[in-house]
């Protein structure tokens, strides 16, 4: 998107685009594949076989990096500010269900992260662990690789532990951010910014899922 910049009321004045370019490209003939309404910020690299669903976002700075397994977005997730996706080769893919949200700087490395779950700052979940549906899981925690948390606990420390199940206000809190989220991509959406696209592989292959080679 060569040239491009913010045209709607929130922009009388010129940005640079070399400062704030968005990187969605493929890898090893492997594209991205982007639903519908998605935001992806400048800044942000989505390369190879990452699939987001329909109405999510990707904020300023962060890597989903589908290199070497596939990443799994669902409808309504937002991935905040700096956080770093990525996957193990041959072993660990990373899939996040619908409307979960990973709050800023977190690290998710081949990990599962079950629907309407709230990922705290700072965090980070490691491979083969699995977060359950509706989970918190608090700011500046590790989750080691393996482990299971319940749906509808509370996980927090380093390393992380259940500390039992959400009270009424944190549920409230887990359940209202991702549909902030879907209101913000939404206002950039009214200032003019683009929304994201799924490029096309020179030559296309398949993804890790449907047999792709490992590298």
């Amino acid at each position: 998107m060569p040239n491009w910049r913010p045209t709607g009321p929130g922009f009388p004045f010129r940005l640079s685009w070399t400062s704030r370019c968005i990187v969605i490209i493929p890898f090893q003939g492997m594209a991205p594949r982007i639903g519908q309404r998605v935001l992806v910020a400048p800044g942000a690299t989505v390369l190879g076989d990452v699939a987001i669903g329909d109405d999510a976002s990707v904020w300023f700075n962060c890597v989903l990096r589908g290199d070497v397994n596939a990443i799994t977005i669902g409808r309504r997730v937002n991935i905040q500010d700096f956080c770093c996706l990525h996957v193990t080769n041959g072993k660990w893919a990373l899939t996040l269900e619908d409307e979960v949200s990973v709050a800023h700087n977190v690290m998710l490395h081949g990990c599962t992260v079950r629907r309407g779950a709230l990922v705290g700052m700072s965090s980070t979940i490691m491979d083969g662990a699995e977060v359950g549906e509706g989970c918190l899981v608090a700011a500046g925690s590790l989750v080691k690789e393996g482990f299971k948390a319940p749906p509808g606990t509370l996980v927090a420390g380093w390393p992380a532990t259940v500390k039992g199940p959400l009270s009424p206000a944190q549920r409230e809190l887990v359940a209202g951010i991702w549909q902030r989220y879907v209101r913000y991509k939404e206002a950039y959406f009214k200032d003019g910014w683009p929304m994201a696209v799924s490029p096309a592989a020179a030559f296309p292959e398949p993804g890790f899922r449907e047999g792709h080679l490992f590298p």
